[in-house]
């Protein structure tokens, strides 16, 4: 009887702790800049110009991932070279961070894409 209790009682926690011990190994997402995001100038001007946007992880993850980055989705002036850079800064156990950067005389109305985070 008393071994029967212990092992109910093992079997309870395992099951109440299941979830607490399931790792995040991989999230994704897609992000957009456009003329709605708060300094968004790579329509105007000339020179480097960029837009910064936060993306947060729906849950954190246990240490640093690794984020990759795509443009699926470009809306640019056609009378100018199409000229961008899009890149991951600050990578944390909660986020990152998008840039998003145009220069010279090439004028971008819109970008957009997807990200995929995951751990080794």
């Amino acid at each position: 009887m008393n071994t029967f209790r212990c092992l109910t009682f093992l079997l309870l926690l395992t099951v109440l702790l299941l979830p607490a011990q399931a790792q995040t190994k991989m999230q994704a997402g897609s992000w957009s800049v456009n003329q709605s995001v708060s300094g968004f100038a790579l329509d105007k001007n000339n020179g480097e110009r960029a837009v910064t946007i936060e993306i947060r992880f729906e849950n954190p993850f246990i240490k640093k991932p690794k984020v990759i980055l795509s443009v699926t989705q470009l809306d640019a002036d056609k009378e100018t070279n199409l000229r961008y850079n899009a890149e991951v800064l600050s990578i944390s156990r909660d986020g990152f961070t998008i840039k998003f950067r145009t220069w010279s005389d090439s004028r971008v109305f819109s970008a957009s894409g997807y990200w995929i985070a995951h751990l080794e």
